[in-house]
């Protein structure tokens, strides 16, 4: 079973929520007035996204509002008067699963997705699967945690699951 501290990251980490950017995250930003600045942007390996007119800009570890304000705050020192910045998610990153499924891999994200969900999409469990527990190693953690599978695990964005073998 996981410990309290993991049952409280577990209902922490909500996408829904304040959702924390990461790289290969997705965002739509619309600049009222500004439609060459207007559109769609990756956050980068670094953390960043690169905007017209601001430059790079720090998005990594920030909030989709904490974003928008950074990205008003470089647009003002620039050329554009009075900018009204708006960003909202377009893509989420990836979440991976491998181990004793038919297809590891990473698959794209989907808001609610739990961890029996992920492994229906990679194609179920292969003969030798411990069909009774999988570990999940949350995204920006170092630890794997374990847990039965028939709980209703919530994936995030990033996250890792892993399904062991069975010993016989």
């Amino acid at each position: 079973m996981p410990s309290s501290s993991a049952q409280q990251r577990l209902s922490a980490a909500s996408p829904s929520g304040a959702y924390i950017l990461g790289p290969t995250d997705r965002v739509r930003l619309k600049v009222y007035g500004e439609p060459d600045i207007t559109g769609e942007y990756e956050v980068d390996a670094n953390g960043n996204v690169s905007i017209p007119l601001a430059g790079q800009i720090k998005a990594g570890g920030l909030t989709t509002k904490q974003l928008e304000r950074n990205i008003t705050s470089a647009l003002a020192k620039g050329i554009v008067r009075d900018p009204r910045v708006n960003v909202e998610m377009v893509a989420y990153r990836p979440f991976y699963i491998l181990g004793e499924v038919k297809k590891s891999g990473e698959y794209p994200y989907r808001v609610g997705i739990t961890v029996l969900d992920a492994v229906a999409t990679a194609g179920g469990y292969t003969y030798r699967a411990n069909e009774s527990k999988v570990y999940l190693r949350r995204a920006g953690s170092t630890m794997e945690e374990t847990y039965p599978m028939d709980a209703p695990i919530l994936l995030y964005p990033g996250d890792n699951v892993r399904v062991p073998e069975r010993y016989f």
